[in-house]
């Protein structure tokens, strides 16, 4: 399966190579998407997948065949983004044998950094940033049609490769769940699979403000995304759904947001005072059973006041499982909830530049929302929005890994083109959110 990986790889990489970056970075999500990041090509000790072939091909194409790396400027988030993945070498340099935090972080830095600075790179106009979700409501289709068709039949179409698995030997994932199955696809597991179309799904919503002609293909699309999400039967991606598709109807009332907000600020205090639990358990009522809500619950009780993180709070507790798992009622620990995962692997060190990343990805969507001088590009902001409002509160039911990983770098990559997309459509103007 090896050459058939690397034949995908290259070809792809070929292709990329031949087209404009834009049109390049549409490819490389399609390879991110259709093809599984667990069959990989060895090459050392770094397992290479067709993303991280791919990704090499695209800085290839723009660095010689565009002038593009000499017009690049760094602003906070970039060197955030670094400082980030800095971090995490520095912390795991205590907790981890150097081989293999060598190994994992030059994995990471295809997966995370590259994709993050290719989309900051390449998407300079509004056009680029249009045809690029276009590109992504075509890519999801298929593979929304495909999770549809598993979690009705229990057949994942292209279940057979799981056999070749880089890491592990598994067969299909057959997790019934109320008499459907949960679609994984390409992906390693059905929450993966599920979160791709609920980070991708809203961003492109704005695409029915674009073009009338094609507003039955566009509105079939953003259905299937919906399928996408429904296939996969998990509590995380329909968290990030529902949260994402309240925050897009809210767009009509938006000049209410601070009231809102002093509402939602005072419903979590009430629950804090006059409860016997936290503001946060009001997220297990988004989950399927009981159980998967006490334990993300307990998980952040844990980790944050029941001294899980002593001795670890600085660096963390590496690739090393910090044993909470007993008192989950589990042998080992499953960490549901992203933030706490970034805190237990790489401590303080990783998780303060991580919380700064992800404030300065809000600040530069504020930016963008009143550097924008027309209706038009306020919906535009407002859709990339509601896409990370869903994402950023999901992230506390559920970890990221595998794609959703590079999904989620590349809206950070989108928050920042999005701000100089909107200004260079004309003189930027206050407009009050």
């Amino acid at each position: 399966m090896q050459g058939v990986t690397l034949t995908i790889a290259l070809a792809a990489g070929v292709l990329v190579f031949c087209l404009r970056p834009v049109y390049g970075l549409t490819i490389y999500i399609a390879t991110l998407a259709w093809y599984p990041a667990y069959l990989t090509v060895p090459v050392g000790t770094i397992d290479f997948t067709v993303t991280r072939i791919v990704i090499l091909a695209i800085y290839v194409n723009f660095l010689l065949k565009t002038n593009l790396a000499n017009q690049f400027r760094f602003i906070w988030l970039d060197k955030l983004v670094i400082m980030y993945f800095l971090c995490q070498l520095l912390a795991m340099s205590v907790t981890t044998p150097m081989s293999q935090f060598l190994e994992n972080r030059a994995g990471a830095f295809f997966d995370m950094v590259l994709p993050y600075f290719a989309v900051r790179r390449i998407i300079t106009k509004r056009e680029q940033y249009l045809s690029l979700l276009k590109g992504v409501l075509i890519i999801a289709a298929p593979l929304a049609i495909a999770g549809f068709y598993q979690c009705i039949t229990s057949v994942n179409p292209v279940g057979f490769l799981r056999k070749y698995h880089a890491w592990k030997n598994a067969g299909d994932l057959l997790w019934p769940r109320y008499g459907l199955f949960r679609a994984e696809v390409t992906f390693s597991m059905s929450i993966m699979y599920g979160l791709f179309f609920a980070m991708f799904g809203p961003v492109c919503a704005i695409l029915l403000n674009n073009a009338k002609k094609h507003q039955k293909l566009i509105i079939t699309g953003l259905g299937l995304m919906a399928i996408g999400v429904f296939s996969s039967m998990s509590a995380g991606p329909f968290l990030a759904a529902i949260l994402s598709v309240s925050f897009l109807v809210f767009y009509r009332w938006r000049k209410y947001w601070k009231t809102s907000a002093v509402i939602i600020i005072i419903i979590c205090t009430f629950v804090e005072i006059a409860s016997n639990r936290h503001f946060y358990d009001l997220l297990g009522s988004f989950t399927f059973n009981s159980a998967t809500a006490w334990h993300r619950s307990k998980l952040i009780n844990i980790a944050l006041f029941e001294g899980g993180m002593r001795g670890h709070w600085f660096t963390g507790y590496g690739f090393a499982d910090p044993g909470w798992g007993p008192k989950l009622g589990a042998n080992i620990t499953d960490i549901t909830n992203h933030y706490i995962l970034v805190l237990s692997r790489y401590g303080l060190i990783g998780l303060v530049p991580f919380i700064l990343l992800v404030i300065e990805s809000v600040k530069q969507i504020v930016s963008a929302f009143h550097n924008a001088n027309s209706l038009y590009d306020n919906k535009l902001v407002w859709c990339l929005a509601s896409s990370m409002c869903g994402t950023l509160v999901a992230m506390m039911t559920v970890s990221l890994f595998g794609q959703p990983i590079t999904c989620f770098f590349i809206l950070l990559g989108l928050c920042v083109v999005l701000s100089d997309c909107v200004y260079k459509n004309g003189l930027a103007v206050k407009t009050n959110l």
